[in-house]
């Protein structure tokens, strides 16, 4: 009986280990993704200027702001 609990332990700890691996991987490959579409930004940001507007919720004035990169517009 001491047996099929320690075997048993085993392979629920090895299910939760491949779990928490798959885990890992999929959040690698999200983190990677994010990587990718703000490195994209970024370049988009440093080849021309961005501008967001947005108002504030309190008193509703329009707030605009302005990101400019070193490289000059073409």
């Amino acid at each position: 009986m001491a047996n099929e609990n320690k075997q048993g332990s085993s392979n629920r700890d090895s299910a939760d280990a491949e779990r928490l691996k798959q885990r890992i991987d999929l959040m690698d490959e999200r983190l990677d993704n994010i990587d990718s579409v703000v490195s994209a930004v970024a370049e988009r940001v440093m080849k021309q200027p961005v501008s967001l507007l947005l108002s504030c919720p309190h008193c509703g004035k329009n707030i605009e702001v302005a990101l400019v990169g070193q490289q000059k517009p073409t």
